[in-house]
């Protein structure tokens, strides 16, 4: 997680509505607009289905309760209002309550194409769908159990499989690759770049393997794993993840296929 941010969450009212400005809703019907011509046919079918069911208004920024009437429906999940940045405690804790973090800030019209924090876009556009499939619920409620009992060591490789699953998985549907982690879901330039460059490795995912592979959060991913399906996250959840962890760590990481991030020289 970034260790610090320019952006500070919206506080609900009284009455659980947060008051967002015209500016911040009109970035919101753009990201949208935008995101919804790049994912037809990309994005796997259950994600589409989650977005029908959602049915998120494309004007404004929609209020979390919004959302959480529809989730309580199909799997139970809520979503949770949180500060721009929440520790690993949290997170997991969250996750391990069918608790789904929203930091409640929507990115400015400057970092319109890339923002480093999750803001409410990436996390209600790109996630959230996804949390009406009872695999996709299963599989996060699962982890963030995992997480929230881990050693801090642990969950960095945890981390690992969360980023190639939840964030930047693919999977196999009608005879070709679709998409279905939310941090590809919610950038224009990662989801043509996820299914249609030959510059990445795409791999069948193997969770060992997916624990030991390195990734940097500013950059295009050069490695992907896949699933043969959706329902395959059922299997991922009922492995005994922390004796991969070990094995993981016995094993050692693989060779980043990324250079090193350049460094900050002090002025």
């Amino acid at each position: 997680m970034s260790k610090s941010t320019q952006y500070v969450s919206r506080q609900p009212d009284a009455n659980g509505v947060i008051h967002w400005s015209d500016e911040e809703n009109l970035v919101w019907h753009d990201l949208v607009a935008r995101q919804m011509e790049i994912i037809r046919g990309r994005a796997c079918d259950e994600f589409m289905h989650g977005l029908e069911l959602l049915n998120l208004p494309q004007d404004r920024i929609p209020q979390l309760d919004e959302v959480n009437q529809v989730l309580a429906k199909t799997t139970g999940w809520q979503v949770a209002q949180v500060p721009a940045l929440i520790n690993f405690d949290e997170f997991f804790k969250l996750l391990a309550n069918k608790q789904f973090p929203v930091a409640t800030f929507i990115r400015s019209r400057e970092e319109f194409d890339y923002l480093q924090e999750p803001d409410i876009f990436h996390e209600i556009f790109g996630h959230c769908p996804l949390l009406t499939n009872k695999a996709f619920a299963h599989f996060t409620h699962t982890y963030g159990k995992l997480g929230y009992a881990a050693s801090k060591q642990d969950r960095v490789y945890l981390a690992r499989l969360y980023w190639f699953t939840v964030e930047f998985g693919l999977l196999k549907q009608a005879n070709e690759l679709r998409i279905y982690g939310g941090g590809i879901l919610s950038s224009p330039g990662e989801t043509l770049y996820a299914l249609e460059s030959d510059k990445p490795e795409r791999h069948d995912m193997v969770a060992l393997e997916a624990l030991r592979t390195p990734y940097r959060i500013d950059i295009m991913q050069p490695v992907y794993y896949t699933l043969q399906g959706l329902d395959d996250l059922f299997g991922l959840a009922e492995m005994d993840m922390m004796a991969l962890v070990e094995q993981a760590k016995q094993l050692g990481l693989h060779t980043p296929k990324f250079p090193p991030k350049p460094q900050k020289i002090a002025s």
